[in-house]
């Protein structure tokens, strides 16, 4: 049994504001041995409950922010840019029985403790066939596309409701309730760690590879903060405006569809300017 660990940072224990997050911020170091501490719980948990390997994919921001040297060291790590399908690299090459997403969040326009869907603030919201999308719902759909189901998810309360929607049959673990999207009510680590592992020893019955679902196409539309933000995404082929902060293209898979928002948030980023956004 592999499992692949999807790890984000925003859903970790102890995380409620930008500097909880930004590498080289005020508490960034301090979050980042409550990240890891998260993650290594959901590798004890799926070696616990019969996994013969488990293979973390950092997925949050610079990729660099948990620390190796206090993870279980029968797990692997990939961490670092860039790489094919992002937050979810590795379902793609037939050998991953099963995905985790831990540390994860609400999407971009919803409640939830920093909520946002892989950019910060230029994003206001992301559809996926008409359906707002999360992190989380766009890298599960990727993920079934290869015969892979999501077993285990963490974050906030919100993130954990938001999963019941991509995700009904995983593990669910809040590490915190949610009160503003910079303020939440926490767990210790202690007891997260507690939590986080024994839901993963349970998910890790749950990592049963299934056939692929090919469910395309998908049409992904998605709204900026700023009307030139959607000017620049159409520099990517396929993407039409579609309002004026609002863009939307349709791909025949997830595999695609995944990669083109990617390149669309890259350009996205780029564009924005410091003061005037």
């Amino acid at each position: 049994m592999r499992i692949l660990v999807s790890a984000d940072m925003e859903g970790a224990t102890g995380v409620t504001w930008p500097d909880d997050v930004l590498p080289g911020a005020s508490q960034w170091e301090r979050c980042r041995a409550l990240f890891t501490s998260d993650v290594n719980a959901a590798v004890l948990g799926f070696l616990d409950g019969g996994a013969d390997e488990v293979l973390i994919n950092e997925a949050h921001a610079t990729m660099r922010n948990l620390l190796l040297e206090q993870l279980d060291e029968r797990a692997q790590m990939l961490t670092g840019r860039h790489k094919a399908l992002s937050m979810v690299e590795g379902v793609q090459y037939g050998d991953v029985d099963g995905v985790a997403f831990v540390g994860y969040h609400a999407g971009a326009g919803m409640e939830g403790v920093l909520a946002h869907t892989y950019l910060a603030n230029s994003i206001t919201g992301v559809w996926l066939n008409d359906v707002r999308a999360s992190e989380g719902l766009l890298n599960a759909r990727v993920a079934a596309e290869f015969g892979v189901p999501v077993v285990l998810v963490t974050g906030d309360d919100v993130a954990c409701e938001d999963a019941l929607g991509y995700a009904p049959e995983a593990l669910k673990v809040a590490v915190k309730d949610h009160v503003s999207r910079y303020a939440a009510v926490c767990r210790t680590p202690a007891r997260t760690a507690a939590d986080i592992r024994a839901a993963a020893k349970e998910a890790a019955a749950l990592a049963v590879r299934h056939e692929a679902v090919e469910a395309g196409p998908f049409t992904i539309a998605v709204e900026f903060d700023a009307a030139h933000l959607a000017m620049a995404a159409t520099v990517v082929p396929g993407v039409e405006r579609t309002g004026e902060r609002k863009v939307a293209y349709t791909s025949g898979t997830m595999y695609e569809g995944i990669r083109t928002f990617k390149a669309v948030t890259t350009i996205v980023a780029a564009a924005v300017e410091e003061q005037y956004g």
